[in-house]
């Protein structure tokens, strides 16, 4: 996108700076400029956000709950005017699949999440109560339970775990913990991913005289890489509504011989998705440039 914008500002200034020689103009002007881009939703009635934890699967080379954790908060310290509540990220994967089996031991400690303590009151990082076992769905005593190990793998894994969003009085004890702040929750699937096809690459070659020239060609080639697929969901901690959720799915590929690791890749693809998200919670900018003559 940065590449596109700044080749179209080029032809631009290269075609003023043409019609400015016809007509007898003497300078041009590049002026930056930022257009606002209005949020998503409505956050003026909160003043604190908890990013709750993830229900998070795919490999096990990352650990997409304690990263996204880590990573969304990170982000909203230095680009929201939200404070953000220093707490130990919930397993939330445990915690859907005690609430659909109904068994009554207490849900598993929250996994610890590496960010300094804010000064405050519990609602800016005093670790809380265990929150109590979620109750059953009504209306779907029947309904079938995932394994007491949830291992998921694939999205028709995630659907097993679904209900514990819409679990309101779950989500409203957990804002009455801290101060009924705006929470942030969802799944992370992040998948390893092989596939193999033709790739248009650039290759230099000589003519006869010298000059250089750069080609396309097309090869076949073995790629592999990774697909991130997450689902961010935005629940009101006063009522323990759902007040919005946005889904996204990004790729990257990469020759088959190279030897990436599964958690850069993770942070290479989230940097692709963070002004989406940050978008849905404040006004974000965009920035670029005008060319006045004179």
């Amino acid at each position: 996108m940065i590449a596109r914008n700044a080749a179209r500002i080029a032809s631009l200034a290269l075609g003023l700076a043409v019609a400015c020689g016809a007509a007898a103009c003497t300078n041009f002007f590049e002026i930056p400029i930022e257009t606002p881009i209005q949020p998503k939703m409505d956050v003026s009635p909160f003043t604190r956000v908890l990013v709750a934890g993830f229900i998070g699967g795919g490999t096990e080379d990352v650990d997409a709950n304690l990263e996204t954790v880590r990573l969304l908060r990170s982000q909203l310290r230095s680009k929201s005017n939200l404070r953000v509540i220093e707490a130990d990220a919930l397993a939330l994967a445990a915690l859907a699949n005690e609430q659909q089996t109904g068994r009554g031991a207490p849900p598993p400690k929250p996994l610890p999440v590496s960010a300094p303590a804010s000064p405050g009151g519990a609602a800016d990082g005093q670790q809380i109560a265990p929150v109590a076992p979620l109750p059953e769905r009504p209306g779907s005593p029947g309904a079938q339970a995932p394994d007491a190990d949830p291992r998921i793998r694939s999205e028709k894994d995630l659907e097993r775990f679904q209900g514990i969003f819409a679990n309101t009085a779950f989500w409203k004890k957990l804002g009455e913990e801290y101060q009924n702040p705006l929470i942030v929750t969802g799944t992370v699937l992040f998948t390893p991913t092989q596939t193999s096809g033709f790739v248009t690459s650039e290759r230099e070659e000589y003519d006869q005289f010298g000059r250089r020239r750069v080609v396309p060609v097309r090869t076949f080639q073995e790629r592999k890489g990774f697909i991130l697929r997450p689902k961010f969901i935005f629940i009101d901690g006063r009522t323990g509504a759902t007040l919005y959720s946005e889904t996204f799915n990004e790729q990257v590929l990469y020759n088959a011989q190279q030897n990436t690791p599964a958690l850069s890749s993770y942070f290479e693809l989230m940097d692709k998705l963070i002004p989406s998200f940050l978008n849905a919670l404040s006004t974000q900018k965009v920035r670029g440039s005008r060319i006045l003559l004179k």
